[in-house]
């Protein structure tokens, strides 16, 4: 099976000490490629060199809502001088976040529209995250128009994911749908159509239910696909190959092993 990570943050700091030996467990395991998508401005510059490192690593530029405290206006600029020069597969990780009381809803609003307007202009598809903000990102969405991509870690409504679908989005899921309490997700996982389903560890964090508490690492994704295998009554092959198509449709990403 080849599996694709369609989100990873391989770049961070819990990864410095054994990052090889995590890329290493992740081609063992049959995760030949990776998105790895930025937070903020400032690690943009490690991103790129982690990614040049190891084959299969394919880095997305953008501003996470959760550090919005370190964005500047300035960096929406930045960030179209990085995507011409370094053309990227994906714009993001960017979008929303109305979990965390203390950020300003009006200041990520107006991050996540210059990156939406900058993915629609470079005609790239976006990686969102969209944290009790499902609606407000779809707003979003329908405002610019013309987009596409993946809400990542996906947790809304089936009719939510259906509003997405219309809009051209995928959806990523990942170690949230191995826990048996998230019984919403999981019947999602299980009914929706196969072309809008990527998997993804968001790795260090969203460990799967066997590896709670723990670091979390692509390898894992193994995990992930076996449990939507077995909830959807499929064969982990026939995930894989699906998920993997999707993957690289959306992202443009070269064939495994032409790297």
């Amino acid at each position: 099976m080849l599996l694709v990570d369609s989100h990873c943050h391989l770049d961070a700091a819990e990864f410095d000490a054994d990052r090889d030996a995590v890329v290493a467990r992740a081609r063992a395991a049959g995760v030949t490629r990776q998105l790895v998508p930025a937070v903020d401005a400032a690690s943009w510059p490690k991103l790129r060199e982690v990614c040049a490192n190891a084959p299969g690593l394919f880095p997305a530029y953008g501003l996470h809502p959760t550090f919005l405290a370190g964005h500047r206006p300035q960096h929406l600029q930045a960030l179209r001088e990085w995507i011409e020069r370094e053309r990227p597969l994906a714009v993001g990780e960017c979008g929303l976040d109305h979990f965390v009381a203390d950020l300003d809803r009006d200041a990520q609003a107006v991050f996540f529209d210059g990156q939406l307007r900058l993915a629609r202009e470079f005609d790239l598809p976006l990686i969102v995250h969209a944290r009790r903000a499902v609606d407000a990102v779809i707003a979003a969405l329908r405002k610019v128009g013309g987009l596409r991509g993946v809400v990542h870690s996906f947790s809304g409504s089936r009719e939510q994911a259906e509003q997405l679908w219309k809009l051209g989005f995928m959806l990523g899921l990942g170690g949230p749908v191995t826990y048996e309490r998230a019984r919403r997700l999981r019947k999602l996982a299980a009914t929706m159509p196969l072309e809008h389903l990527l998997l993804e560890t968001d790795a260090p964090d969203q460990p799967d239910a066997g590896n709670r508490g723990q670091r979390n690492e692509p390898a894992r994704l193994v995990t992930v696909l076996e449990t939507i295998a077995a909830l959807r009554g499929a064969s982990p092959d026939q995930i894989a190959a699906a998920t993997t198509a999707n993957a690289e449709r959306l992202f443009a990403l070269p064939s495994a092993g032409s790297f």
